[in-house]
């Protein structure tokens, strides 16, 4: 089956990892292109096209102020991952609590 394209599919889009680092930098506030270039130690151009990805699946937005654009991560867009991820941190516990459980076991 072929892949989704990384610009209509949000776990595409986020596999890559630079643009986790982009979504993890603009989650504390909103920024400018350069502001992101400059702390990820990523060329301007390489950004725009993340952030384009990004903006294209919803997990970023941004607006216009002045002749800037802010971007800024949609938390409300990252809930169905997070809702996704939380189905598997359930079955983590449950088989750590196995491990334990088999190892307390066999301990005594």
């Amino acid at each position: 089956m072929p892949r989704a394209a990384t610009t209509s599919d949000v776990f595409n889009a986020i596999a890559e990892p630079r643009r986790r680092e982009i979504l993890a930098y603009l989650a504390l506030r909103e920024r400018p292109v350069s502001a992101v270039a400059a702390a990820l130690d990523l060329n301007q151009p390489s950004v725009s096209k993340h952030l384009k990805v990004l903006r294209h699946v919803g997990l970023v937005e941004g607006r216009r102020d002045g002749r800037q654009v802010l971007y800024r991560t949609n938390v409300e867009a990252l809930r169905p991952l997070h809702e996704w991820t939380r189905t598997f941190e359930r079955l983590w516990r449950h088989q750590l609590t196995r491990v334990k459980a088999r190892a307390e076991g066999e301990s005594k």
